[in-house]
Parts: C-alpha cells; sequence; structure tokens
C-alpha cells in the first residue's frame, strides 16, 4: 500500500507530480485547524508551508503520521517537541532557497543606507522639484562598501550573506552557536561573541532560527550596544524586541532597521510605518521566487520519500527523533 500523503498548500505541479508516483496524495489548501484535526488521522506524512501551523494538538490526533515535511528553511510553526515524542520525522529544506534569501538580505542592506525604497516614495509624490534638493537632502547616506558586516547565524543562509557581503568591499564578523572555520577561510570571515559582533560591526544581519534562545535577542540592553549602526532582519520577527527598536529609531540611537519579518503577522499598523527614512519594511517573502519555490517543492518531496524509503534525510531538524522510532521501522517503500 503506497503511503498516503496530504499536501496542505499549492505546490508547484511538478513536484506535485513527483510525489504522486509514489504516494497517494491529497491537496488540502490551508485547512482550519479543526477540520485538519478531524481528518490527520488518515494520513502517513504531510507536506507543509510556513501558513501551515502544526501544533501539539494536532499531533496528538495523528495516530499515523511518520514525518512532516516543511516546504521551508525555518520550522517554528511546528511543534519540535511534540512531534518527537510521538516519533514523527520533521524535515526543512535549504539549497537555493538559502541563496535566494541571502540575495533578499543584501537587497535589504543597500536599500536601507542607500534610502532606495525611500527614494523611490520621494520621486512617485513628486517632491523632486530640483537638483539642489537631493544634494542637500540626501548627502549624508552611506554606501556598503568599506563597512563590517556582522552576522549572527552561520548556517546556509548567513554563509550566502556572507559571501555577498564580502563581493561588496566588506569585512566579515560572525557570531554562530559554533565556529565555522569553512566561511572563515573562504572570506576570512572573523568569529566573535555575541555582543563583540554588535559593538564592532557597522551592519548587524540577523540570520538565526526562531528558538527559546534566540527570542527577543535584540532587546533594549543589546541595542545599547549598537548605538549608530544598522539591523537587518531577515531570520523570525521574534528575534527581535520590536518596541524596543522603535524606541531605539525614534531617539536616534539606531541608524536604521530593514526587516522582511515581523512578530506579529501579518501586520497592518505599527509605528515602524512612521519612520519612512530610517527603515525598509518588507511583507515577508525573502523567499518567494519562481526557482526557489520550484526547489523548495523538489526538496520537500524528496525529504518525505526518503523517510518513507528508510533513509535519514540530510535535512532532518529533530535528530532525536531517531532514538524514538528508528528509521527502518517506518520504511514504506
Amino acid at each position: 500500500m503506497k503511503p498516503k500523503v496530504a499536501v496542505l498548500f499549492k505546490m508547484k505541479s511538478k513536484p506535485l507530480e513527483e510525489l504522486k508516483k509514489y504516494c497517494d496524495a491529497d491537496v488540502l489548501l490551508y485547512p482550519k485547524k479543526e477540520d485538519l484535526m478531524e481528518v490527520i488521522h488518515q494520513y502517513d506524512g504531510i507536506i507543509i508551508s510556513p501558513l501551515n501551523k502544526i501544533d501539539a494538538e494536532i499531533i496528538e490526533k495523528a495516530e499515523r503520521l511518520k514525518v512532516i515535511s516543511c516546504h521551508s528553511a525555518g520550522y517554528d510553526h511546528v511543534d519540535i517537541n511534540a512531534a518527537t515524542k510521538k516519533g514523527i520525522y520533521v524535515t526543512k529544506v535549504s539549497g537555493v532557497l538559502s541563496e535566494v534569501v541571502a540575495e533578499f538580505a543584501i537587497g535589504l542592506m543597500i536599500a536601507l543606507l542607500r534610502k532606495i525604497a525611500y527614494s523611490d516614495k520621494f520621486i512617485r509624490q513628486g517632491k523632486w522639484e530640483s537638483p539642489k534638493l537631493v544634494w542637500s537632502s540626501f548627502k549624508n547616506i552611506e554606501s556598503v562598501y568599506g563597512k563590517r558586516v556582522g552576522i549572527l547565524g552561520m548556517g546556509a543562509i548567513g554563509k550566502a550573506i556572507a559571501r555577498r557581503a564580502k563581493a561588496l568591499g566588506t569585512e566579515i564578523l560572525y557570531w554562530s552557536r559554533s565556529r565555522k572555520e569553512d566561511i572563515e577561510k573562504e572570506v576570512n570571515a572573523k568569529y566573535l561573541p555575541f555582543e563583540e559582533v554588535l559593538k564592532q560591526s557597522d551592519i548587524v544581519v540577523l540570520a538565526l532560527p526562531a528558538t527559546k534562545e534566540t527570542y527577543h535577542i535584540i532587546n533594549e540592553r543589546t541595542l545599547k550596544l549598537m548605538e549608530g549602526k544598522y539591523l537587518v532582519n531577515i531570520g523570525r520577527g521574534v528575534l527581535v524586541d520590536e518596541k524596543a527598536v522603535i524606541k531605539a529609531l525614534k531617539e536616534g540611537k539606531l541608524k536604521g532597521y530593514a526587516t522582511d519579518v515581523f512578530e506579529n503577522e501579518p501586520v497592518q499598523e505599527s509605528e515602524l510605518f512612521e519612520i519612512e527614512w530610517e527603515t525598509v519594511l518588507t511583507p515577508h517573502y525573502a523567499g518567494l521566487s519562481k526557482e526557489a519555490m520550484l526547489d523548495m517543492g523538489i526538496q520537500a518531496v524528496k525529504n518525505l520519500l526518503k523517510v518513507f524509503k528508510g533513509e535519514i534525510p540530510e535535512d532532518l531538524v529533530n535528530r532525536d527523533v531517531l532514538k524514538i522510532r528508528p528509521i527502518e521501522s517506518i520504511k514504506m517503500l
């Protein structure tokens, strides 16, 4: 019998076709929690987007579930502890997604320092009255070239950001849970303690996952170490205490803030909207590109099929699950 799988979002056709070669697949477009809880017991595997929250209550109902394959690099929308306790394998994707997100991070960095988003709005509003006005108003903007870029989190995305930032003529500092000697050799990145990265960098880039340890890692205390610096968040909204950032921006202590992620999404009202010169705000779409969507779909399907084949995926998130339910015991293909 083929494994029964539910895809909980609109996935690209090519990976969906590949999935259907090996599994009985249903597409359930963004089901409500109560609706998913009624049917989750039927499935051996699910493929989910960041918009599909899989909490402990859903997992408790998942009697047959063996694998949750995330169509994303992040996995904070899954209760990992609950999944692990139940012997459910959780996977994520990497590869081209890291490159796409890193590209976006550099775009945010340049837009923030060179005031590109502000300038676009400036010209559309008919404010370009004379060259003199531009020269007088924009003469203090800064370039990325020659800056010290501090990257917090040196996983696949952090490394991809480091390579691009180095190509822009910057010096790379970083902090991560462990040293990454490969990127140190490749771009001459310098490993420093967390607080030293904040103190010594001109631009700080957040590329960390959302965990208990990283919650509000940028807060009123750590922002004091970043006076006169720029902050770019490409990780998760909860890494930043937004109220503290807004306060620092309004007081002129933080030079600028660019972010693709927010504490509570979607965002329709925020004091950040009022701070135009010092901010660049985008609606959590750094990983969205046609190429990335296709690649993520292919990887998400590949990860799910590997579990069903009794193979351990490289991007297995919860490796402790191997002690609870050996991979050989859930082989179905």
